[in-house]
């Protein structure tokens, strides 16, 4: 175990090998040390914590820490400039990367990542209308691509759009294979959650289907499952594999790049809900549980990260 005590953590960033982990309610970015110590790095100002929304996803890039947060009647991501070393980092001034992203109790989607490209993608869910996830006017139900300072880049493939793909539900993890692939797992509604291959400008069905459906128009998921089994959130993919952090299916899945249509199943049940998964500077996974985000039943010590080695 690396830290203990979180209050309901949602993701892990690393900035020149220190951990930093947002907690969604408390609107605070935390830094672990080597000790498992937790010290405040400082509160993002303006996050409206409701239901599944708060501070969400976060991803360190050039000096930079990026936070995708819900505000009053918006999603939007802000960057702070990292200041001081490691064991006493602070957030800078905020400076808008985008805003007016629509937000909702849930359905908040949140994931950022920095691409192989350079470029910074965000997960963005429906918001509870699953037709505006069709409506490529709107970027809910979309995986948005932005420069680092929020403009859209040219080679985008919707002229002056963030938009990268669209149809999705509420996707909440996204990770690169060494080929350049963008996977990017997303929650269901009733039937079935899904891993997807993300292609720009793709279309991946939602509402009008639901996993695999093998229909004209729309691309399908490389992996769908249950949702009892599943309920997907961050990912990573480390040494060929994707590793999928599931909530209410309380597990970690491998998917294999090579052969996306096999899985292994880790810690089934034992760790309970699992947030995110990332992958660390030294090459171990770091697992984040999310059992005090009122949907689990937290145990002495929870929420906490796992470490484990891969292979």
């Amino acid at each position: 175990m690396v830290a203990r005590d979180l209050d309901v953590p949602w993701s892990i960033a690393f900035h020149d090998g220190s951990a930093l982990i947002s907690e969604r309610d408390s609107a605070r970015i935390v830094e672990v040390d080597e000790d498992g110590d937790v010290r405040e790095v400082g509160v993002v100002d303006g996050v409206a914590a409701a239901g599944e929304g708060g501070l969400l996803g976060i991803a360190a890039h050039d000096g930079y820490l990026y936070a995708y947060f819900t505000a009053t009647g918006e999603n939007r991501i802000e960057r702070f400039a990292l200041t001081g070393d490691r064991g006493s980092l602070a957030l800078g001034r905020s400076e808008t990367v985008i805003s007016g992203m629509d937000a909702a109790g849930n359905h908040n989607g949140g994931r950022i990542a920095f691409g192989p490209d350079g470029m910074l993608y965000a997960t963005v869910g429906d918001a509870g209308d699953p037709s505006e996830a069709q409506d490529l006017d709107s970027l809910s139900g979309k995986i948005l691509r932005l420069t680092p300072e929020g403009e859209v880049p040219e080679d985008n493939p919707f002229e002056g759009s963030p938009v990268f793909s669209y149809g999705h539900r509420n996707p909440q993890g996204i990770a690169w294979a060494e080929d350049g692939t963008l996977y990017a797992s997303e929650f269901g509604q009733d039937t079935w959650d899904e891993l997807n291959a993300i292609e720009a400008g793709g279309n991946y069905g939602w509402p009008e289907v639901e996993g695999i459906a093998d229909r004209e128009g729309f691309i399908d998921p490389v992996q769908q499952w249950r949702p009892d089994e599943a309920s997907p959130s961050g990912i990573a993919i480390v040494d060929g594999s994707v590793f999928i952090a599931n909530l209410r299916g309380e597990r970690l899945r491998e998917v294999p790049v090579a052969d996306v249509s096999a899985a292994a199943e880790y810690f089934v049940g034992e760790l309970g809900r699992l947030r995110d998964v990332v992958a660390a500077p030294d090459g171990t996974l770091w697992i984040l549980t999310n059992n005090t985000d009122g949907r689990g039943s937290a145990a002495e010590g929870d929420d906490r990260v796992i470490r484990i080695r891969v292979g």
